[in-house]
């Protein structure tokens, strides 16, 4: 995907568009206690299978996804544990059957913003099986007695279960047999929208039961347009009545915030040996958000606010795998978005200095959102499979995010003076991108 294509892209796009943008808030503290608790085993970023003990012993458990149902299924192998065919009479037999194997069933499934399905495959002997279905796990674990059977079952519930921090997921062994897990449902970007953390039992007989919730973060105004560091420690909100000034404060905010976030971007490519040109296009990235906070800025003073400065914390460079997901979401979903919609105000907005602002912001977002797909393409040759599929349902997430975040109503005099769509229209354009690029 290229500037070009991109363009094309949105030109067919832009009898629909996106919403107006929003950000992302913490709720603070009070959450649940992580006394006692471990990190789940995790391998490449994922809950690991070491650790399963089935009723039945088996030679090799593999966990798979398959996704784009409703075209053309993808089966993908994401985790496992031990050899595949290892006790079988005729392991070619056995190999050629395993890899032939496929479903569109699973014991978590899902249609949002595409279908998907998970499930396990096993080996034992020359036997080969799909275990597709709640059921079929439950007669496959048996009773749960290792902590990572008692994380499988959380997963199969539909809870998520993080590798990155104990607040998002975590596991302990309990005195009386069960097992408790700490994992989270939902997100947080957009008004209405929340990440929420459960504290779970699960019993030996497989059942999951909530002890307790909390709220880890609130979606709120600002989460959508631009490239947002790692480590963003202000929320660009003002105390202003007018509507249009806060909105210029936010997005001012926002495009301080993405010169940060390309500077790193720069330095972390160099890191790990990127061509010298997606380097030196993330460096006139930044410089092209220099001029946006300016233009933005001087929007904002003339309805009398005065932008809060983007206040980012130091981060050290990341491996790419981290990078990889930060591009997925902050580049090939959000800043892609905001370049439709810098496109949608500069034909649409009633206000002729935002129309001639996004004229200019339009072309120098299509040429970011450019690079992020590049990035993508490159890091995606030096990930394993198992990166490339987090990666993946990273950038799906972001986009069911979108989807929420778009639904928001905003005040019709607003809408008119930026040039920002109506909810419906914006749905529609969710859907067109979804279908097209994000798929």
């Amino acid at each position: 995907m290229n500037s070009n294509q991109l363009r094309r892209l949105f030109a067919r796009a832009l009898s629909a568009s996106l919403a107006s943008p929003l950000v992302l808030t913490g709720c603070g503290d009070g959450g649940i206690s992580l006394e006692g608790f471990s990190a789940p085993p995790c391998d490449n970023g994922r809950v690991s299978l070491q650790g399963l003990a089935p009723a039945t012993p088996t030679d090799f458990i593999e966990l798979r996804i398959v996704t784009d149902l409703e075209s053309s299924p993808r089966q993908q192998r994401l985790a496992s544990v031990g050899t595949a065919c290892e006790t079988a009479t005729q392991p070619a037999v056995c190999n050629a059957e395993l890899d032939a194997l496929a479903s569109e069933d699973g014991f978590r499934s899902r249609c949002d913003v595409g279908c998907y399905a998970y499930y396990l495959v096993t080996t034992r002997g020359d036997s080969v099986e799909a275990h597709t279905s709640r059921n079929a796990l439950a007669a496959l674990l048996g009773s749960i007695d290792t902590p990572t059977e008692a994380l499988l079952q959380v997963f199969a519930e539909d809870y998520n279960v993080s590798c990155t921090e104990l607040k998002h997921g975590a596991v302990k062994t309990n005195a009386d047999g069960t097992f408790s897990v700490i994992a989270t449902k939902g997100f947080a970007c957009g008004e209405g929208t929340e990440l929420t953390q459960y504290l779970l039992v699960v019993k030996p007989s497989g059942e999951v039961v909530e002890k307790r919730t909390h709220v880890l973060e609130r979606g709120d105004k600002g989460c959508s347009v631009g490239r947002r560091p790692a480590g963003l420690r202000s929320d660009g909100t003002v105390d202003c009545v007018d509507e249009l000034g806060q909105h210029f404060a936010l997005i001012t905010h926002l495009e301080e915030a993405s010169i940060t976030a390309f500077l790193r971007l720069r330095e972390e490519l160099a890191l790990h040996g990127a061509a010298v040109e997606l380097q030196q296009a993330a460096l006139r990235s930044a410089l092209d958000e220099v001029a946006h906070t300016q233009v933005c800025g001087s929007l904002a003073r003339r309805h009398g606010v005065t932008p809060e400065r983007a206040v980012v914390a130091p981060l050290a460079p990341r491996p790419l795998f981290e990078v990889a997901l930060d591009n997925a979401v902050e580049g090939c979903v959000r800043e892609t978005y905001g370049a439709l919609l810098a496109h949608h105000q500069a034909l649409h907005a009633e206000d002729a200095e935002v129309r001639e602002a996004m004229v200019r912001i339009a072309e120098d977002e299509t040429r970011h959102a450019d690079l992020s797909w590049a990035v993508d393409r490159w890091a995606e040759e030096k990930l394993s499979p198992e990166e490339r599929e987090t990666v993946r349902a990273a950038r799906q997430r972001a986009v069911e995010a979108l989807r929420a975040e778009v639904s928001a109503p905003t005040d019709e005099a607003v809408l008119r003076a930026l040039g920002l769509p109506p909810p419906e229209v914006a749905l529609a354009m969710v859907e067109v991108l979804s279908r097209e690029l994000w798929n």
